[in-house]
């Protein structure tokens, strides 16, 4: 699974040298931040939605367009998955509640 977000990952970073309007992420990557997390907002808000909807196809739908989205965020601020990947490793274990309370003490 990871090679996806690898490979995805490599594809985001071509298109940051790619001129705008070839393709969809080099046009976000153009617009700048803000576009890129008005995306993610809108993506969250439809994951929402179909989840209330209880429709799986269309939160399978929703969740990879929202993955994707932060990923071009992560990709535009020179982060990777294996970032977020290693993240969700150190809390692996971890009660949310412990987890939590070592963000208040930092």
């Amino acid at each position: 699974m990871s090679d996806v977000l690898t490979k995805l990952a490599e594809v985001l970073e071509e298109r940051k040298q790619a001129a705008p309007g070839s393709s969809y992420v080099a046009t976000l990557y153009d617009k700048g931040l803000d576009a890129i997390l008005k995306k993610i907002g809108e993506e969250a808000t439809e994951t929402v939605m179909a989840a209330k909807d209880g429709d799986a196809d269309q939160i399978i739908y929703e969740t990879a367009d929202l993955w994707f989205h932060t990923m071009v965020l992560l990709a535009h601020q020179g982060l990777k998955p294996d970032d977020v990947l290693n993240e969700l490793g150190r809390r692996f274990g971890l009660s949310g509640l412990e987890e939590k309370a070592s963000r208040s003490e930092k």
